[in-house]
């Protein structure tokens, strides 16, 4: 079964960091470029950050430049996001998504697989 696990969400003070970790079962990361997305309640999906699948190349949402940095440890099967900074703008659910492919995109609809999410509260 192939499944994306994402983890590392909490509640945290603005200005504070977490981590974000996208695991992969049941298939092997390498071929895959992934993407990060965040979705706020009544608020529409949107992209955060994506990387391809050597990690050469990624992209990030003017949002979070100089914020976020994505990752990946293909040995490991994981794509990571650092986020750091954070705003009270910055709660959401963060998913991750793998799209077959070299290149990386923050188009969510082609991608193939996606993540169930985690939780990421910025508060005070």
């Amino acid at each position: 079964q192939l499944q994306l696990v994402e983890s590392g969400g909490g509640l945290v003070q603005p200005g504070g960091s977490l981590r974000l970790s996208c695991a992969a079962s049941g298939f092997t990361l390498d071929y895959y470029a992934i993407g990060w997305f965040r979705q706020a309640p009544g608020k529409e999906r949107e992209g955060v950050s994506c990387i391809s699948s050597s990690g050469g190349s990624t992209d990030y949402a003017d949002s979070v430049k100089g914020r976020f940095t994505i990752s990946r440890d293909n040995a490991k099967n994981t794509v990571y996001l650092q986020m750091n900074s954070l705003k009270p703008e910055d709660t959401a659910v963060y998913y991750c998504a793998a799209m077959w492919g070299t290149i990386a995109t923050m188009i969510a609809g082609v991608y193939d697989y996606w993540g169930q999410g985690t939780q990421v509260t910025v508060s005070s």
